[in-house]
């Protein structure tokens, strides 16, 4: 039986989805790209401060070594041989930054996550040395001066902490967001490993020039950066090493893309003018441009999509980011306590059908793309004695594609021709009200694949592509057909302007909270939010607040 079965599925690819909130290890059939088994751990995040987000380093790569184990023991279960498992990818939250000693391979200080919002005076300070009429780092980058990417985080561990500058000193230290960590890790990390990254990791960092493929030396200088921390930088699709120890030792890792980019090659998006959305922690909305880079003029990021292999062509992409996504359902479990699960979301939502008019604008980090406003901080606005945590877990959904919204009207103007529908995966597209609300509020339809796992999907893809690899065909006859669900608009499209300029009021209401001549709030003075949240609402009333979390 085992046999036969072997005989059918032919060679095997693994990836690594290595995110924000969670680790995942998954296996694909090469030939159908079927899903076959996978395992997943949540990671913790940990908020040592106000706006301060921090993962251990240590804990994401046991959590890698435990999915990969604890899958290839669920295929043995199936009767599938491991050992057909040809090439592993990996894909990854990009932009966090972590820096480790080469010679015990201990993390220096924690990760510091996407999110993070400690280096706003670094930013500030940053942006008044860059000419008016010269912005070199944008042009070089794509990017906009923003606490969201690495260069200031990196500037912050060597600033701040002690055992950092030491090992830079001592020549003993090296850099690299998650994708650089694993890899040198899961490669020998003391013992000879691959301190590497890829052209879509590097192109996150702002210290790389998206234009010729390098670390550029005067993006260095201006942050202060020295160059030998810096991993090389290789294509998406190429053989980086070998797997070093575990259940796969042996096995080589030859794909490498930051997790918006593997969905977009995952949703197969390889035609100017494809994009894709993607719901996780946050929300990320990507166009392919091809060859060419596309200069936004409405607060959208200019990044590398992808190049799979080594001699292959570059392709760049167009990229609304939004900061919190799903991370607001996470905070309604863990900090408001009105859910249970993540998925207690959606009966919650469907109990009402509707917020009452209640607004919730999740600017906990604060507003990204189109704004990049990072004075701004979460509201929820509208409130009335009727509200109930119903009410507010409906306009938690609706905020997502609200926030979604915004990203793909700046799109449409920055491309020209308006997408006709939206192309979605991750986790939150489980969420059926969600895509509903989501072709509502666009109206246009929104368009899901059966299998949601796009971003594994795609590390697996640039993998079993590889040189030296092969077992994986991306030529476009041989892309396996993708089964889709489609959700059409069912309001019409006044209601769905209506409910979108209210909510352009409420976003307006959330910035200019925060300044860095002001004191941080005490995070313990509105109900021990650690995230400076604030409640605006007509009528500010302490029993409605307990009402609404829940508080007998």
């Amino acid at each position: 039986m085992a046999a036969s079965k072997k005989a059918v599925l032919g060679p095997l690819v693994g990836a690594v989805d290595q995110g924000t909130s969670s680790t995942r290890f998954l296996v694909f059939n090469s030939k159908t790209a079927e899903l076959l088994s996978h395992h997943q751990v949540e990671i913790k995040q940990e908020f040592p401060r106000e706006g301060w987000v921090e993962q251990d380093p240590k804990e994401i790569l046991h959590s890698v070594y435990e999915c990969i184990e604890k899958t290839c023991e669920k295929l043995g279960q199936l009767n599938i041989d491991i050992s057909n498992i040809k090439a592993i990818g990996v894909s990854n939250q990009r932009e966090t930054t972590v820096v480790w000693d080469k010679i015990t391979g201990e993390p220096l200080y924690n990760a510091v996550v996407w999110l993070d919002l400690r280096t706003q005076s670094t930013v500030e300070s940053l942006s008044k040395r860059i000419p008016g009429n010269n912005n070199f780092v944008k042009s070089k980058t794509g990017l906009p001066l923003s606490t969201y990417f690495s260069a200031v985080k990196l500037r912050w561990l060597l600033d701040n902490v002690r055992k950092v500058q030491k090992a830079v000193e001592e020549k003993r230290a090296l850099f690299g967001t998650i994708d650089s960590w694993l890899i040198w890790s899961l490669t020998g990390g003391v013992n000879g490993g691959v301190h590497c990254t890829d052209v879509t990791n590097a192109s996150r960092t702002m210290l790389f020039n998206i234009h010729s493929l390098e670390w550029d030396k005067q993006l260095c200088e201006f942050f202060g950066i020295p160059m030998e921390i810096l991993p090389n930088v290789r294509s998406s699709s190429e053989i980086y090493g070998l797997m070093k120890a575990g259940a796969l030792e042996g096995v080589p890792i030859s794909g490498c893309l930051g997790d918006q980019s593997a969905a977009l090659v995952g949703q197969m998006c390889f035609q100017i003018g494809q994009a894709k959305n993607t719901y996780g922690t946050g929300c990320f909305l990507l166009c392919n441009t091809g060859h060419k880079c596309v200069f936004s003029d409405h607060g959208l990021l200019t990044t590398v999509a992808y190049k799979l292999g080594r001699d292959k062509p570059v392709y760049y992409a167009l990229e609304g980011s939004v900061a919190i996504a799903g991370a607001v359902i996470r905070w309604l479990r863990d900090n408001l306590g009105i859910i249970k699960t993540s998925e207690e979301i959606e009966k919650l939502a469907k109990e009402v059908g509707t917020s009452y008019g209640c607004y919730f604008v999740p600017a906990f980090s604060g507003l990204y793309a189109p704004y990049w406003e990072p004075s701004a901080r979460g509201i929820i606005c509208g409130l009335t004695q009727f509200t109930n945590k119903c009410h507010i877990a409906f306009a938690a959904l609706e905020a997502v594609c609200f926030q979604t919204r915004e990203i793909l009207d700046a799109m449409n103007r920055d491309c020209g021709i308006p997408l006709s529908h939206l192309q979605v995966d991750g986790g939150m597209t489980s969420n059926k009200i969600l895509m509903q609300l989501q072709a509502d509020i666009l109206y246009i339809p929104v368009v899901k694949p059966s299998m949601p796992e796009t971003t594994a999907l795609g590390a697996a893809m640039a993998a079993g592509a590889a040189e030296g690899v092969g077992v994986w065909s991306l030529e476009p006859e041989d892309l396996s057909a993708v089964t889709m669900e489609r959700f059409e608009p069912q309001i019409n499209a006044e209601e769905s302007e209506i409910r979108y300029s209210t909510w352009k009021k409420a976003v307006m209401k959330s910035m200019g909270w925060v300044t860095t001549q002001s004191p941080e709030s005490d995070p313990s003075i509105f109900c021990s939010l650690p995230l400076g949240f604030f409640i605006v609402s007509s009528m500010v009333m302490l029993i409605g607040a307990r009402y609404i979390s829940g508080i007998p």
